[in-house]
């Protein structure tokens, strides 16, 4: 159940924050975003506060904010078409109503000669009882009304279609943009609590009994060198160390000032096959608030280039699809990794935040980077693209990442009961 709860709080936070991206830069370029959703699929949850509908649904496979324009508007009124219109105390529309009339009653229903509500905001119509012609305002926050649910119109200069290259690409950006900052967030906390490792091979705990206890090395002390053999900085000390399984050493170190000699016999362990040498020390850590700081940009950076390394041998063929896990396997590797405490758990969401970023800035039709992509070519070309052909695009794109996930998630299947 502890796996459960960590999985979905986990989930729910890296979607949460990468949509909560694009919904402040859509609403900061005065996009009106009709949805903000977590999860795919029927509504469980929903609320509606100001323009916006917050919802959460069925479906934990990714989120989304529907911003007006992005897509093809909600009702496309023709001439001839019959609506009930309803006003408010200035006389503007303030609801459009496209069917199920009779359920308002104070509605005044027409005949559409001409509709504009993107420009103009007017409605040209006919009464339908005197046939005498009506030229109507319409209100900006006025509301379609189909099937008994009001949807809030969109003027053209509150779709996203309508705004500059600049603030369409930072909208998009903005969600992958958010899990990087998550990812440094998380990784600033954890060094403020637990203190992050110091460069230098400077000796943190020492377990007892170990090799490095025995031989009488202490907390604080500073490895200068092995066998005689410069150590630069407290990686150099342990992949120096794992060389050397069962091997006598001699170990210098600094201790207050005064260099002291030990001579140690390595233990060794075995990991993934392999027989690596440990003498039972870990590093040490500080809490300074400047290099806690520096930690959270130095492991995030580090992480993404790991990341993007990875992707690279993927496309390259050094790496398989084998290799990928979908929510399953993430699930699965999420259980070991709560068994082994929570700072780990959040090391893991930190990981998995910066590979939704990077995943997501992929150029692949119906991803960010896809849109992204294409907002690149509309600054080149001076004008944007066809949004049929371009919604095409990504919806094929969309299918083939779908069926990629499920392939991704047979595999993980596959290996659990291997």
């Amino acid at each position: 159940m502890n796996t459960v709860i960590a999985f979905i709080f986990m989930f729910g936070l890296l979607v949460f924050i990468h949509e909560l991206g694009h919904l402040i830069f859509a609403k900061r370029a005065g996009m009106l975003a009709r949805e903000f959703a977590i999860g795919f699929g029927p509504k469980i949850f929903a609320y509606r506060k100001d323009e916006t509908l917050y919802t959460v649904r069925l479906l934990p496979i990714g989120g989304y904010v529907r911003v007006a324009g992005e897509d093809p508007e909600i009702v496309d009124l023709k001439p001839g078409y019959h609506i009930g219109l309803e006003f408010n105390d200035v006389g503007k529309v303030n609801k459009i109503i496209v069917n199920n009339k009779s359920k308002y009653p104070n509605a005044k229903v027409v005949e559409v000669e001409r509709i504009d509500l993107d420009h103009d905001l007017t409605v040209d119509c006919y009464d339908l009882d005197t046939e005498e012609k009506y030229h109507y305002e319409v209100d900006r926050k006025a509301l379609f009304v189909m099937d008994e649910k009001e949807t809030m119109i969109a003027p053209y200069d509150r779709q996203f279609t309508s705004k500059s290259v600049g603030k369409k690409g930072m909208q998009v950006f903005a969600g992958p943009m958010m899990n990087f900052l998550l990812a440094i967030a998380i990784f600033i906390g954890l060094g403020f609590i637990q203190g992050v490792p110091v460069e230098e091979a400077v000796l943190g705990g020492i377990q007892e009994d170990s090799p490095a206890d025995q031989a009488g090395l202490m907390e604080g002390d500073e490895v200068v060198s092995i066998n005689g053999d410069p150590v630069e900085d407290w990686m150099d000390f342990v992949l120096t160390v794992q060389d050397m399984p069962d091997e006598d050493i001699q170990i210098s170190v600094d201790r207050e000032g005064e260099i002291v000699e030990n001579q140690l016999t390595v233990g060794s362990v075995t990991e993934r096959g392999e027989t690596i040498g440990r003498i039972g020390v870990m590093a040490s850590f500080e809490k300074s608030p400047g290099d806690v700081i520096k930690y959270g940009f130095t492991q995030t950076y580090d992480v993404t280039v790991l990341i993007i390394n990875a992707v690279g041998q993927l496309v390259t063929g050094q790496l398989s699809l084998d290799a990928l896990a979908g929510p399953v396997g993430i699930y699965s590797a999420t259980d070991d990794i709560v068994q082994t405490g929570i700072m780990n758990f959040f090391t893991w969401t930190a990981m998995l935040s910066i590979n939704l970023g990077i995943v997501n800035l992929l150029p692949l039709p119906a991803l960010d980077g896809g849109r992204l992509l294409f907002i690149g070519l509309e600054a080149i070309r001076g004008k944007p693209l066809d949004p049929q052909k371009e919604g095409v695009v990504h919806f094929i794109g969309f299918a083939l990442l779908f069926l990629l996930m499920i392939i991704v998630t047979w595999n993980d299947i596959e290996r659990l009961f291997m």
